[in-house]
């Protein structure tokens, strides 16, 4: 490539808001649902006569995302009608909003928001029938936030983090699974490419995006697209339209023209008030009753715990697990245990290694694996840095307790995994050991000292794990002097 490309990227993302109801009516907002057509009623259907009633729980999600990202949360706004005729829009208009969004402005993850706004989802289009297609309205009018970034995005690992960090967000503020496999969470890119620092190439929107890496994937590929187009010198070819992703063919396709604002001819819904938000909501007191946001709670982890940034993410996404190791470690350090500030930092750190490492690992493999007691993975942890157990020890003790919560003290008796510390008794195998491989002894006498290793491996063999390994090696090293 002859010149330096800039990437642009804006995105539109929608979440679908776990409200019990529906945007405009009493219908039941139940993702799961699997047979069609039970969740409707003829507000949604848009029969004559009926009436939309707003859902106010649905308008507080939005506020409480706004605030969650220091936006600017609007005092008046309205609902609009958004023409456009789908078979999956049975009003042939969307309620949606236009001029007046309940939230403009904001930041998350270092991306700029432009606004964010609520409208009803459309019904569900089943294509699966061959020659005809079916629609499922249970979807039709459940309550659908929408979020415009501003076009600051400039790779597709920044649209990737930012997408899951939303994605966190609204699951830690509670107004969104955002489960982008059951389609509560579609992200829709907005790409350009410029050689001009100044000036934005043309736009195309990406849709069909059914995961984070998918909208990775895409944003790769139609930047090496349009590239391409402009390369050739046929920089007319490259020209504003929809297109879709194929998850299969890794490419996106061709899906029609894009419509713009004065398409969709928006004029504010004469069947819905005008709303003034500081009259409906405590704004300052829901502020304030935000829970701990994920950016937080990271800063928190770093600072409490001085654990890795790997270890914080696994807890930031698993708001359970997080909730446990807070209570691991703040056993670890009570302040009215024994051991040194230093200490406790150290036990920490092991804890949450065997948590993020071995833990995990178990739960990948083993459905049956639950978090054991706070107290019998705090034993455990006492064990291992107080050398009483090896590690190897440790991992297999780790393994029972997530089954069978029981004590690790008593675990390690009985399979006699406590180590052994007795110097007497542990000279006489390593003596053993010594006098069984003389070649070995030879090598590591030979300068060669990482041989002694081989030497502690066959004492653990003969010891059954009991011996402490520390304290091999220094009898090794003694013995061989």
């Amino acid at each position: 490539m002859s010149k330096e490309y800039i990437t642009t990227i804006g995105l539109e993302i929608h979440a679908e808001l776990n409200t019990n109801s529906k945007m405009f009516c009493g219908c039941l907002n139940n993702p799961d649902e699997t047979k069609p057509n039970v969740n409707i009623c003829p507000v949604c259907m848009a029969h004559p006569g009926t009436l939309p009633v707003i859902n106010k729980k649905a308008m507080e999600s939005v506020v409480k995302v706004g605030l969650a990202i220091g936006a600017n949360i609007a005092d008046f706004t309205e609902f609009d009608r958004k023409n456009y005729f789908y078979p999956d829009i049975p009003k042939a208009y969307q309620i949606s909003q236009f001029k007046y969004p309940i939230v403009e402005g904001g930041k998350l993850k270092g991306v700029d928001i432009t606004r964010i706004h609520l409208e009803e989802d459309t019904a569900t289009s089943k294509h699966d029938r061959g020659d005809y297609s079916l629609v499922d309205f249970n979807r039709a009018g459940v309550p659908l936030m929408e979020l415009v970034t501003e076009p600051v995005i400039h790779t597709a690992k920044q649209a990737g983090d930012f997408g899951r960090e939303l994605q966190i967000l609204l699951r830690y503020l509670g107004v969104s699974e955002a489960n982008m496999e059951k389609g509560q969470m579609r992200v829709e890119l907005n790409i350009s490419v410029s050689n001009d620092p100044d000036k934005l190439g043309t736009k195309v929107e990406v849709k069909n995006i059914n995961s984070f890496r998918a909208m990775e994937r895409a944003a790769e590929y139609e930047t090496k697209r349009m590239i391409d187009l402009l390369e050739q010198g046929r920089g007319e070819e490259i020209v504003q339209e929809t297109r879709g992703w194929d998850e299969n063919k890794q490419s996106t396709f061709s899906q029609r023209k894009k419509e713009n604002a004065n398409d969709y001819r928006y004029f504010p819904d004469p069947d819905l008030p005008k709303l003034f938000l500081s009259k409906i909501f405590d704004i300052e007191k829901m502020r304030k009753e935000l829970p701990e946001l994920p950016e937080n709670k990271r800063n928190r982890y770093r600072n409490d715990f001085g654990i890795k940034d790997e270890d914080i993410e696994s807890y930031i996404l698993d708001q359970d697990l997080g909730y446990w190791f807070e209570q691991v470690a703040n056993s670890l350090n009570d302040k009215d245990l024994p051991a040194t500030a230093i200490e406790k930092a150290g036990k920490i750190k092991t804890a949450s290694n065997y948590i993020t490492s071995d833990y995990l690992g178990l739960k990948k493999i083993n459905s049956e694996v639950r978090l054991p007691k706070v107290e019998n993975f705090v034993e455990l942890i006492n064990l291992v840095t107080g050398s009483e157990i090896s590690s190897r020890g440790a991992k297999d003790i780790l393994a029972i307790i997530v089954i069978k919560d029981e004590s690790p003290k008593n675990i390690a008796v009985e399979k006699g995994l406590i180590q052994n510390h007795d110097e007497g008794a542990l000279k006489e195998i390593v003596q053993k050991i010594i006098d069984a491989n003389p070649s070995v002894v030879e090598t590591y006498k030979g300068g060669k000292e990482n041989a002694i290793m081989s030497l502690v491996g066959q004492v653990m063999k003969e010891s059954k794990g009991s011996a402490n390994p520390s304290l091999v090696q220094k009898l090794l090293k003694e013995l061989l002097a």
